[in-house]
């Protein structure tokens, strides 16, 4: 079983965390963690700069393409960052990634 990190962006963390209760609700992420970042980047020809919250996501594989769905569909940005990483955890934790997204 492939276990995945989705790392996604947010403009504040109250909007991080409704989008995480919402997929923590449909049984789509075991997990979720958020972090305070400053993000910096060119829109509209202009240099801009503006603090962010990121948040990743716990999850299975399988449920990548769910989340993705979700996260655009319901996030505040036109153009939401959504980032797929793979990873490899201990047993016990892939086991309880596993138990809390079936």
């Amino acid at each position: 079983m492939t276990y995945i990190i989705i790392y996604s962006t947010y403009p504040n963390k109250k909007e991080a965390k409704q989008m995480a209760n919402m997929l923590l609700d449909k049984h789509l992420i075991a997990c979720a963690n958020f972090f305070p970042i400053e993000s910096m980047y060119y829109r509209k020809g202009k240099k801009e700069s503006t603090k962010e919250i990121v948040a990743l996501y716990k999850t299975q594989n399988k449920h990548r393409k769910k989340i993705q769905k979700e996260i655009i569909q319901n996030h505040s940005y036109d153009l939401p960052c959504i980032i797929k990483l793979n990873i490899e955890a201990n047993s016990g934790y892939e086991q309880r990634v596993k138990k809390e997204t079936t």
